[in-house]
């Protein structure tokens, strides 16, 4: 299982990756970045991008209702855990997609991957983040 240094560096690998890092939203701090960053500092991208995460995992509008006990629950749907998996901010030039870590503790930590419209393949970048987020282990 890959510790956040190695997950960073497999994030990187993806076609049209330009910056990765691991943040925690409650705090707005990159506990591990790789790559550039689309302001020249990792910091500042943090903060601004944990304001996102913050928002969308803690509103109400974004939260799944709970499933009714009388039925059989939907596979599509999530089980316990955030409401939210990922998000993706689409710009001219190319897609964030910031992607959920569900941890043994109090999750408040995410993968943010910055893409190259041009070069990165959406797709892709979301079923690896969601790989690298499930085997992730933060030491």
């Amino acid at each position: 299982m890959p510790g956040i240094d190695e997950c960073l560096l497999e994030a990187m690998a993806l076609p049209g990756a330009r910056g990765a890092a691991l943040v925690d939203w409650s705090s707005g701090l990159a506990l591990g970045t790789a790559g550039e960053s689309p302001v020249g500092d990792h910091e500042t991208t943090a903060a601004e991008t944990a304001e996102l995460a913050r928002a969308a995992a803690e509103y109400e509008s974004f939260a799944q209702p709970a499933p009714d006990s009388a039925s059989e629950p939907d596979p599509g749907q999530a089980g316990p855990g955030l409401p939210v998996e990922d998000l993706i901010v689409t710009t001219r030039t190319g897609y964030h997609v910031l992607r959920f870590v569900e941890t043994s503790f109090d999750s408040s930590v995410f993968l943010h991957l910055w893409l190259d419209r041009t070069d990165g393949n959406l797709a892709l970048a979301r079923h690896r983040l969601r790989i690298l987020a499930e085997g992730l282990v933060l030491r």
